[in-house]
């Protein structure tokens, strides 16, 4: 997933550099969305963690 967040990056930041401002921004907005996942999915594995639940494992 975070793969796809960098490439989602940088499609935004190069297409937003050329001039494609629609792609640019729905680029941004998909980055932001499987940033914010992410975030949510790694704050519940630290939180599950300090519990002493070890989901992964």
């Amino acid at each position: 997933m975070l793969q796809l967040l960098i490439i989602l990056v940088i499609v935004a930041v190069v297409s937003g550099a050329l001039g494609f401002t629609r792609l640019s921004a729905g680029a941004a907005t998909l980055a932001k969305i499987i940033f914010a996942i992410m975030l949510i999915g790694i704050v519940l594995l630290i939180i599950l963690a300090f519990m002493g639940i070890a989901i992964l494992f």
